[in-house]
């Protein structure tokens, strides 16, 4: 099983009132953490119930609060009890329902999972203001999975694991950029039936979450749009070419690839300025949550060994380890263009303080900064600025600005403020 850092968290929260959401993509993980949790609550003698909306026998307890309260007391009593709930969004105005639960002072702690669906319905999030904590559940990060992959040996030595087998983290690096984080991929074995895996989360996400869900009336654009974004992961959208392409309306456009990020297939990095009238602001760039997914989009899960997609592969990779740092670290990531073509990858900002990225796919053999990075330094004077790479570590200095050359497995074990980057 693959150990998920994010468990201890949601695991420590069990004793806050307040009810513990798990969110994240379909297929993620949620409710093999909730069934980790109910496990070891019964184990130190705590009483747990289970219920799974997606099955209709426990569907029929949510009809009426009275209900549900009345199927809570036979199995628990009045005594305190966990009470997990999987697959929430299945719950017509589940908000409410939930909200008159927790207003009532029961005994119980509540425990509920959601796919992205659960924020689109935004009266849920309404409702439960003040009532809830939101545990968002990931795709497998590259951390945890070196850690899986090396069977535990390194947890406390990550660092001189790193530092020593570079040749075989590089094997490791390139299984990750061509099946991703979707644990159920991680653990097969097989490739014929990772892609058969991949192929049913995809349909499923589009079907179940996307068509029934949100009632979209061209599942066949919506699907033609993620193949679109997965070929430009990491380049500025063009929301009115797409449009043209898919033969739908900009709106719709929009719409659609709002519900991309809702439903945790992808986020957006949004332009980085400070008023300045020559850089452009009009359109974020994409990236996909999951390497696999972008990879299964494009037509090239488990073979992506095409030279010109793999820059931005690797440059997608580094701005999900970037966000993952942002989440436990705070801060935005944007990126940086100009209308003369200067462009910076990541940029960086924190409480006003803004670091530039740039993400190079190569072994790097000496210290160059190429003039976009110059461009951004010249105008901005941030005290730092990262140049991420395959293989080298060193820094040079561009008037006040230090820039740190850094292997990306350094990002594993590092945080913003650590020396070797500062």
């Amino acid at each position: 099983m693959i150990q998920r850092n994010i468990y201890k968290k949601i695991k420590d929260h069990l004793q806050a009132k307040e009810i513990t959401v798990i969110i994240g993509p379909r297929q993620i993980g949620k409710t093999t953490l909730m069934n980790l949790l109910k496990i070891e609550l019964e184990a130190a003698g705590e009483s747990t119930l289970f219920f799974n909306l997606d099955y209709e026998a426990d569907s029929t307890y949510f009809q009426t609060q009275q209900n549900f309260l009345a199927k809570l007391e036979l199995e628990l009593g009045k005594g305190k009890g966990y009470v997990f709930i999987d697959e929430i969004q299945r719950k017509e105005n589940a908000g409410l329902f939930l909200k008159g639960l927790y207003d009532r002072g029961l005994p119980y702690k509540f425990i509920i999972s959601g796919s992205g669906s659960l924020e689109l319905k935004e009266k849920i999030q309404e409702s439960l203001a003040g009532r809830k904590r939101l545990f968002e559940v990931l795709p497998v990060s590259f951390e945890e999975f070196l850690h899986y992959k090396t069977e535990y040996a390194y947890t406390a030595k990550l660092k001189e694991y790193l530092e020593i087998e570079v040749e075989g983290l590089k094997l490791f690096l390139d299984e990750y950029l061509n099946f991703g984080g979707y644990p159920r991929i991680i653990t097969e074995a097989k490739l014929g039936e990772k892609r058969l895996i991949m192929d049913e989360i995809f349909r499923s996400y589009v079907e179940r979450d996307i068509v029934y869900l949100l009632n979209i009336d061209r599942p066949d654009a919506f699907t033609n749009l993620v193949k679109i974004l997965s070929s430009q992961a990491g380049q500025m959208i063009n929301y009115t070419k797409i449009s043209a392409q898919l033969n739908i309306a900009l709106q719709t456009v929009k719409k659609y690839i709002w519900y991309l990020q809702k439903t945790f297939i992808i986020r957006s990095a949004m332009p980085f300025f400070r008023n300045f009238k020559k850089e452009i602001t009009k359109s974020p760039f994409i990236y996909f949550n999951d390497l696999g997914m972008r990879n299964y989009a494009l037509g090239v899960f488990g073979n992506e060994k095409i030279s010109a997609h793999l820059g931005f592969l690797f440059q997608n990779f580094i701005f999900n380890l970037l966000y993952e740092m942002i989440i436990q670290q705070g801060g935005n990531l944007h990126f940086w263009r100009t209308t003369d073509k200067a462009e910076v990858d990541v940029v960086i900002d924190r409480a006003g303080q803004v670091l530039p990225v740039e993400i190079k796919f190569m072994n790097l053999k000496q210290k160059t900064v190429k003039r976009s990075l110059r461009s951004f330094i010249d105008k901005y004077s941030p005290e730092n600025a990262w140049i991420i790479n395959l293989n080298l570590q060193a820094t040079d200095k561009i008037g006040k600005t230090r820039v740190h050359f850094i292997p990306y497995y350094l990002l594993l074990t590092a945080s913003l403020s650590d020396t070797i980057f500062t």
